[in-house]
């Protein structure tokens, strides 16, 4: 995951403005899933977007969240996860807050974490090697405290 420059406060109108330049209209569906991106706190999958949406009265067509998903990620204002369950998750990208995913394989919980010593391992590692490293994801798979009760 790369961040890209965007503030969290900033983030929903810099998105929007990007679709703009890139010759989308503002309207409805696109509107209710920038706002949706801009609340959550980890990536969630269209099929999770969509039910927020309508559990808060906004109904937006499952397909309408892909097409504005996907238009999005090739914009870079999302980033797409594969966390290994079989489906995309997205989430904003964001500057300040670049972090990483521990994954329950038992219920699917997706828990976020940063760890900056690991980040500098990152670093170090790249420097090593002498390799450019553009974007990173580390994403952990286990069994959450719940799930192991």
């Amino acid at each position: 995951m790369a961040p890209t420059g965007h503030t969290h406060e900033a983030w929903a109108e810099s998105a929007a403005e990007a679709l703009s330049r890139a010759g989308y209209r503002r309207g409805g569906a696109r509107a209710a899933v920038l706002e949706q991106l801009d609340a959550q706190a980890c990536a969630l999958t269209a099929y999770e977007i969509e039910a927020a949406l309508r559990g808060r009265g906004r109904a937006v067509g499952r397909a309408s969240v892909y097409r504005v998903l996907e238009e999005l990620h090739e914009l870079g204002v999302v980033t797409k996860v594969e966390l290994g369950q079989g489906q995309a998750r997205y989430e904003p990208n964001r500057a300040e807050h670049h972090h990483h995913h521990l994954v329950c394989d038992r219920c699917g919980a997706v828990v976020p974490f940063d760890d900056e010593p690991l980040e500098r391992a990152i670093a170090a590692i790249s420097r090593k090697v002498d390799f450019e490293v553009s974007e990173h994801e580390i994403v952990l798979h286990g069994a959450c405290a719940d799930c192991r009760a």
